[in-house]
């Protein structure tokens, strides 16, 4: 997948949140401990730092969310993660974000902390954000 395709699904996927340009995400996906799994319909984001990944982004084209693709994408990054190294995975996900934290849970993730006031948005009361974490060794 593209970066410009990337910006353009992120864009579809979350009109609300500030979108990441086709330059981050070449940026990121490119980087030396960048960590990118993509398929048609979505992709994940994120980076390994020695032991630990972490998840940046993960997005679903909006025809077709809660179809599981969320989950397939979320397992190939853990095992893409961990097959470098990485033997556990964090991510941040907003508080009001319950379909997101539902995979999550799914997916056996926990969580493990609060960011408070952490997603700042234009014109919208900061967000806490909540620090989930899966252990994949």
């Amino acid at each position: 997948m593209t970066p410009e395709t990337m910006a353009a699904l992120h864009r579809r996927a979350d009109a609300a949140s500030r979108h990441w340009s086709a330059a981050e995400y070449a940026q990121l996906s490119t980087a030396e401990n960048g960590l990118l799994v993509s398929g048609n319909h979505g992709f994940v984001l994120g980076q390994l730092s020695l032991s630990e990944a972490e998840i940046f982004m993960i997005i679903v084209d909006p025809t077709h969310q809660r179809s599981g693709l969320g989950l397939v994408y979320l397992s190939r990054f853990e095992t893409k993660a961990h097959s470098a190294g990485a033997t556990r995975v964090f991510l941040e996900v907003a508080a009001s974000n319950q379909p997101a934290q539902a995979l999550y849970k799914r997916a056996g993730y926990q969580r493990v902390g609060t960011r408070k006031n952490y997603y700042k948005a234009p014109e919208a009361q900061p967000e806490d954000a909540l620090v989930l974490q899966k252990v994949i060794a």
